[in-house]
């Protein structure tokens, strides 16, 4: 079972065909780390991330190289393409005219305001959605005048200023909010004070956040609270990895909250001294073969013959090792008994046996 969450009530708006708040489901996003010049190399990486269920990815494009990419960049990604920006207005233009998708501004960065007007009616035309992207690190001087520090209440008030900025000045509405911080709980509280007063679709993350393990946990903790209050439309998790981690652990937070599932779930002992098998090995083997099929369906991998099937009853297959020997279990009963060079393959096709007799445990992300 999981919590019963109610979401709160969001405007709809479009990045491309993919729909953002309102009815629609959490949108996974993520951001390449690749030259965007480099076109190859980008499409390479947009293509694995979207092959790991990303929706949308975000690309740089802090040059005129970059900016002349996106044309192609945008015909051939399977994905929409958000444009990042900073400081130069005229390189959204371009963004906007080369088909991207969306736009990702950082207020505090823009000091020609007749420029970003200028911008921002460009993607009115275009109906190129905006993000207006709030980061602590980088408020306006005079909000950081007001509040001394960069607090979650500087943050509202600049995410707010600017909503209104553009509401008002362009009369455009195709716009989500993000207001992010490296401390996950002053993240946490901008968020919850924002949502309070608007109503826009909220990209929710933890910008800083550090390596996989470490990235994983503060975003875990701010994306969690915040989904399980009803607030996010869309995330992404922020890390200094690979970006294909960054979708594999926004699909395992959504998992968990019991509000989208993309992958198996696979649960395993946390070993002990009865274990007669190399658990580790085996574990890492059926996660990673679990991420070529996308299905609704609990895996376990066990540790102990003796225990194994008891405790993991509420798999739908699983197997449990011993000492040369495993078996292969379905919701709690012992089906096959193998050896144990024999065990991954024969479990794997026990998979895919399970999955052929019930197809409605398959999922289409599109």
């Amino acid at each position: 079972m999981y919590p019963k969450i109610k979401r709160r009530v969001t405007r709809k708006v479009w990045v491309g065909k993919i729909s953002v708040g309102g009815d629609s489901p959490i949108r996974v996003q993520s951001m390449t780390n690749t030259p965007t010049a480099d076109l190859n190399a980008t499409l390479s990486q947009i293509q694995k991330l979207f092959e790991a269920g990303c929706e949308i990815v975000r690309v740089a494009v802090p040059d005129e190289k970059s900016a002349k990419a996106l044309k192609d960049l945008v015909k051939e990604s399977p994905i929409p393409v958000i444009a990042d920006l900073h400081f130069a207005t005229l390189l959204g233009e371009k963004a906007v005219k080369a088909g991207c998708a969306g736009i990702r501004i950082n207020p505090g960065t823009f000091k020609n305001k007749a420029n970003l007007e200028r911008l921002l009616k460009i993607c009115k035309d275009y109906n190129c959605c905006v993000r207006i992207g709030i980061n602590a690190g980088s408020l306006e001087p005079e909000i950081l005048k007001k509040y001394k520090v960069p607090s979650y209440k500087a943050m509202v008030e600049s995410a707010l200023r600017w909503v209104e900025y553009v509401v008002e000045t362009v009369d455009y509405h195709n716009l989500k909010v993000s207001l992010k911080s490296s401390n996950w709980w002053e993240t946490i509280k901008a968020y919850q004070a924002f949502s309070k007063k608007s109503d826009f679709p909220l990209h929710v993350g933890v910008t800083e956040a550090g390596g996989l393990i470490p990235g994983t946990i503060k975003n875990t903790m701010a994306i969690s609270y915040l989904l399980l209050k009803g607030i996010g439309d869309t995330l992404r998790v922020s890390l200094t990895a690979d970006p294909v981690e960054e979708v594999y652990v926004a699909y395992e937070i959504l998992k968990n909250l019991g509000l989208r599932t993309l992958y198996p779930e696979v649960i395993a002992c946390p070993t002990c001294g009865r274990c007669e098998i190399d658990l580790f090995s085996l574990y890492q083997k059926v996660e990673a073969w679990t991420k070529r099929i996308k299905a609704n369906l609990k895996l376990a991998v066990m540790g102990c013959v003796v225990n194994g099937p008891g405790e993991a009853k509420m798999a739908d297959i699983g197997i449990a090792g011993g000492k040369g020997v495993g078996v292969i279990f379905r919701e709690g009963k012992i089906i096959k008994k193998v050896p144990e060079t024999q065990l991954l393959e024969e479990f794997f096709k026990e998979v895919e046996t399970f999955l052929k007799e019930h197809p409605e445990r398959l999922i289409n992300p599109q």
